[in-house]
């Protein structure tokens, strides 16, 4: 579904510039035609479907027309409609426009492919094909379809004539190096990569998977290679993958490669939070925070302090968890994974009523949240609301029909109040739903609640044997083995578990499936032994669980034109700069830049490039990005901030979310004039 979202995205973006050439091709240019455009692009779709309407009860043979309506019609999910519209659009549209011909099949394979026809969407491109066979986008299109059938080879042979069409594209030398990975072919696939990055050398995508190809031969330095400039071009979602999926020796080769990129790029906090998801990834917590902090504090990010969270709620240190998703938040408290993480938090903590309250707001801000739904059954079953929790999981399945672990939630609580055969419905539909052992999750409970123990315990050995250091999986089977009564096994298991880093000892007192064993002196021994542990030090993370301290701390400030304006020093230069919650970064005038360069202020080692920013009016301008190496206000210093040069003369220094995520919670007090900054720390 993404994927043809993108696809539809680029579509509408072939139609706008298509579009633009309207006079040199002859295409229509009347008032309602071209007043529907300007509203399209607009994104008024409301209003360009009445100009549409107007324009077709003229024309109604306007294929031009039809195909801007089909678009339309998918943008509302309209699909019946869209479909209809576009076979008219291909009908009425000259033939001889092949790129408006393209544009509208490939429209229409989008909606084939929604409605999940992928038999027709194949005929519509080879169709396409036929009529227009040099157009190079339709062979990608079906090059891309028949890889995701499985169909290699016809695949390759699509992939082959765009390279005959467009030698000096790279996508058919990378769909080529794509397919001979999947087939582990991958030396004939570095051939068709080392194409790409000679043809486009900022191209991420061609280093990123022709690391892919190096990893399958273990060659580690080309690899590790490979993988840093796929990063340094831009952040590659696979290269960042196959980093945080490295096993030695390529992961500590890895490290220190990234070590080195962050003393070449000082300022540049993203090789930092690279070697924060590297060591999170391998359950390393304390070196991941480590990272992340230095990272945080090189550029301030929402998302670093959401990591930050999830590092210590998997060390079980919830206190910590709790003020880092509470720091996220200061920064954005609308972003829905933070809230929702947030809610798990408490639930951990044992508060699942404050845990439902969190996850109200999201559902309030995504009403189509399906795991909101979820989450709020399971918070609801442990605070005893089972009638409300099996409304919840009933919800989640109406929104999300194929995620087994709903269907199980849903099952449990059918379990508990008598209604067997609709339990039984649902642990059957658990086992339809994870029919392969790599998606085996939630399928060990589902056979154990029709009562089939032995399948229950096979399938658990398999998931355990998938990663033999998830401690995820030994707590999963300890609560397996309890709820057979099997004692020894529970304990066994739950040790190796908690041996491995499970250390929810929130959870772990609430989880009715060890009510078993609750009682048990080898269960309390365990407990006991493994919270001393954590006290001291002795996990197998090593950290001790800081006592947090909360301080606030109070800087005046004076209100103009209804803006609060604090005093401050920016490396040594005394400023005042404009306190601005809505802000992303620092941002200074070019008068101000100006005079600090010539000031000695600010120096050309602090420049670190260019980035574009969007103006409350919606326009886009490029300004340089500088290191402020030392920020001072109230009694508050803070090293390394980033900021943005305006191009405006006349804008004010302004104090945004790159210092304040950094601070904590931000509060106005315009009685005493002061900004309260609440903020914790450890000791």
């Amino acid at each position: 579904m993404k994927r043809i979202k993108i696809w539809l995205v680029a579509v509408c973006c072939m139609l706008l510039a298509l579009d633009a050439s309207a006079q040199k091709d002859k295409r229509p240019d009347s008032y309602n035609y071209q007043r529907a455009v300007e509203a399209f692009e607009a994104s008024d779709h409301e209003v360009a479907q009445e100009y549409l309407g107007r324009e077709l009860k003229d024309n109604p043979k306007n294929g031009y027309a039809h195909t801007l309506l089909a678009l339309i019609y998918f943008y509302g999910e309209d699909y019946g409609r869209a479909l209809n519209a576009v076979e008219d659009g291909i009908k009425y549209l000259p033939k001889k426009d092949s790129e408006y011909q393209v544009m509208a099949h490939l429209t229409k394979v989008g909606v084939q492919l929604i409605l999940e026809d992928t038999t027709q969407a194949l005929n519509t491109l080879t169709t396409a094909i036929k009529n227009y066979p040099k157009e190079s986008d339709l062979y990608e299109h079906r090059a891309q379809l028949y890889y995701e059938l499985g169909q290699l080879d016809a695949s390759d042979a699509d992939y082959r004539t765009m390279v005959n069409l467009k030698p000096g594209d790279t996508m058919g030398y990378m769909g080529l190096g794509r397919n001979a990975n999947e087939r582990k072919q991958w030396e004939d696939a570095i051939k068709q990569f080392d194409h790409v990055v000679k043809l486009s050398s900022g191209y991420s995508s061609g280093y990123a998977f022709r690391a892919e190809s190096e990893v399958g031969l273990k060659k580690w330095d080309e690899a590790t290679d490979d993988i840093v400039s796929a990063l340094k071009c831009d952040y590659d979602q696979k290269a960042a993958y196959l980093a945080t999926s490295m096993e030695e020796p390529a992961f500590s080769m890895l490290v220190s490669k990234f070590k080195v990129q962050s003393m070449k790029a000082p300022n540049d906090a993203s090789w930092h939070m690279m070697i924060g998801l590297m060591y999170e990834g391998k359950n390393q917590y304390e070196k991941a925070i480590e990272a992340y902090n230095t990272a945080n504090n090189k550029d301030a990010d929402e998302a670093i302090h959401y990591r930050i969270s999830h590092c210590y709620y998997d060390m079980g240190k919830m206190q910590q968890a709790l003020a880092s998703i509470n720091q996220a938040l200061n920064m954005d408290s609308t972003d829905v994974d933070d809230m929702a993480f947030k809610a798990e938090i408490l639930n951990e903590m044992g508060d699942p009523r404050g845990a439902v309250a969190q996850i109200d707001k999201v559902i309030a801000e995504v009403p189509e949240y399906d795991t909101g739904y979820y989450l709020r059954g399971l918070y609801k079953k442990a605070a005893a609301d089972t009638v409300d929790a099996l409304e919840d999981m009933t919800m989640a399945i109406v929104l999300n029909p194929k995620v087994p672990g709903y269907y199980y939630g849903r099952g449990s609580i059918y379990d508990k109040q008598g209604q067997k055969e609709l339990a039984e419905a649902d642990f059957k539909k658990v086992i339809e739903l994870e029919s392969s052992p790599e998606n085996y999750q939630c399928i060990p409970y589902a056979y154990m609640g029709l009562g089939d123990q032995e399948k229950a315990l096979a399938v658990m050995d398999t998931i355990i044997a998938r990663d033999s250091t998830a401690a995820d999986g030994y707590y999963n089977a300890a609560c397996l083995y309890s709820l057979m009564n099997n004692l020894p096994k529970a304990i066994e298991n739950l040790r190796k578990s908690m041996e491995l880093g499970y250390l929810h000892f929130g959870h772990i007192s609430r989880d009715s499936d060890l009510d078993n064993i609750r009682e048990s002196e080898e269960f309390k021994a365990l407990i006991d032994e493994f919270k001393k542990k954590s006290e001291d030090g002795e996990t197998a993370f090593g950290m001790k669980d800081n006592v947090l301290k909360t301080t606030v701390s109070e800087v005046p400030f004076v209100k103009e034109d209804g803006v609060c304006k604090v005093k401050c020093q920016i490396n040594g230069l005394p400023l005042h700069f404009i306190f601005d919650t809505g802000a992303s970064d620092v941002t200074l005038s070019m008068v101000e830049a100006t005079f600090m360069v010539k000031n000695g202020y600010l120096s050309d080692s602090d420049v670190i490039g260019n980035q574009r920013y969007m103006d409350a009016n919606g326009n886009v301008t490029v300004g340089t990005v500088v290191n402020l190496k030392n920020v001072v206000f109230g009694e508050m210093t803070l090293n390394n901030v980033r900021a943005s040069v305006v191009r405006n003369q006349k804008a004010p220094l302004l104090l945004g979310q790159s210092v304040l995520g950094r601070l904590g919670k931000v509060e106005i007090d315009n009685t005493h004039q002061v900004l309260k900054i609440t903020h914790t720390q450890d000791f």
